[in-house]
């Protein structure tokens, strides 16, 4: 017996109208996925260069602050470079306790993409978004140190956020957890860098070398007692 495709011309039209459906989807995910590429080819390498960050949050006028925060978010999604650096143009342009405030909220929400998108994806992702030394250094941290010395390498500031935040999302970290994380870990060395753009922009440079050469201090004093100060703080 031979079966019909379609029992009426009105289920083939049905059927049809469900194919061309699926199909302007697939080209709609299809621009936008291009469109990303385009976006991160563009503009990750220059979120890694202060001037033109400076220039393109200055060009927004009254949306000035909240250009930043998107900046800043995006450095930590997008271009794995430490984000003290865009930390010290956010106080040259808004002072060192607002900029600070913008480049933390930039951060935390930044940390929060890259840890829900680890969590959703999964492992082969992370596998393609952190470098092979770096996971080869750090894989499995959270599990064997737990929030104890994820709040040490917070507080390094030559981690990449994006990385850690990644390994942290393969891990049963809870958000919220990281969140604090990421707030207090991350707040001294942005301050600190905020501070550095301020006093660089009122062309105190005694000032600036000053807070650059306390940073480096500290954190040399992090990372040598490093696994001393995870063992305190567990």
């Amino acid at each position: 017996m031979t079966r019909r495709l379609f029992a009426s011309p009105a289920a083939r039209n049905a059927a049809l109208a469900r194919v061309g459906v699926v199909a302007v989807a697939c080209a709609a995910v299809a621009v936008a996925c291009a469109a990303v590429a385009v976006g991160v080819a563009v503009f990750a390498p220059r979120l890694a260069d202060p001037a033109w960050v400076r220039s393109a949050v200055e060009s927004t006028g009254p949306f000035a602050p909240l250009a930043f925060v998107g900046v800043q978010t995006l450095q930590v999604i997008l271009a794995p470079i430490p984000g003290q650096a865009l930390a010290a143009v956010g106080g040259y342009l808004f002072g060192t306790v607002a900029g600070t405030v913008y480049s933390m909220v930039g951060v935390v929400v930044g940390s929060a993409v890259v840890f829900l998108l680890a969590r959703h994806f999964g492992r082969p992702a992370v596998e393609r978004l952190v470098a092979d030394d770096t996971l080869a250094r750090f894989d499995g941290f959270a599990d064997r140190r737990g929030v104890a010395g994820l709040f040490v390498l917070f507080l390094l500031p030559a981690f990449p956020d994006d990385a850690l935040c990644a390994l942290a999302g393969l891990s049963p970290l809870r958000l919220r957890t990281l969140v604090v994380l990421v707030a207090v870990g991350r707040l001294p060395t942005f301050a600190l860098a905020a501070a550095a753009g301020q006093s660089a922009g009122a062309a105190n440079y005694e000032a600036v070398a000053l807070l650059v050469a306390v940073g480096v201090v500290a954190s040399a004093v992090v990372y040598r007692y490093r696994d001393e100060l995870a063992a305190r703080i567990g």
